[in-house]
């Protein structure tokens, strides 16, 4: 299971593994407890600005974060064996609790884990050879 929890949320025991994702690591982390920190999955500056500003929508936003993160496997995929063992939790600064990078992060994540543990049988081609 993946959630996420702004970084001024107490850690809990039932957290399982914190991991923040913001690219700026926030001033006061006295109480965060964090396992890691991943800065390079959190969105590109460039994005982030254009989301912050108004020029992008949540919507927007989300689809070009997951355009950036389907260029860039090597910085989330760790992440997902994380997720298929133990609870992971995204740590966020972000102001919004419910439109952020790491809610689309967490979304991206578990599209991948039922991506990777879907159906165990091979693809069947046979519609697109109709005369087989």
């Amino acid at each position: 299971m993946i959630q996420c929890k702004p970084v001024s949320d107490p850690p809990t025991p039932e957290d399982g593994r914190r991991i923040l994702v913001d690219r700026q690591c926030p001033h006061d982390l006295t109480q965060a407890q964090l396992d890691d920190w991943l800065p390079d999955v959190a969105p590109s500056s460039e994005l982030l600005e254009a989301f912050d500003s108004g020029a992008l929508d949540f919507a927007r936003f989300t689809t070009a974060y997951r355009e950036e993160l389907s260029a860039r496997p090597e910085h989330w995929w760790g992440l997902l064996q994380y997720g298929q063992m133990q609870r992971l939790t995204l740590v966020f600064s972000a102001p919004d609790p419910l439109q952020n990078h790491a809610v689309v992060l967490a979304q991206w994540l578990e599209d991948e884990l039922d991506r990777y543990q879907g159906s165990s049988s091979p693809v069947c081609y046979r519609d697109e050879f109709p005369g087989y």
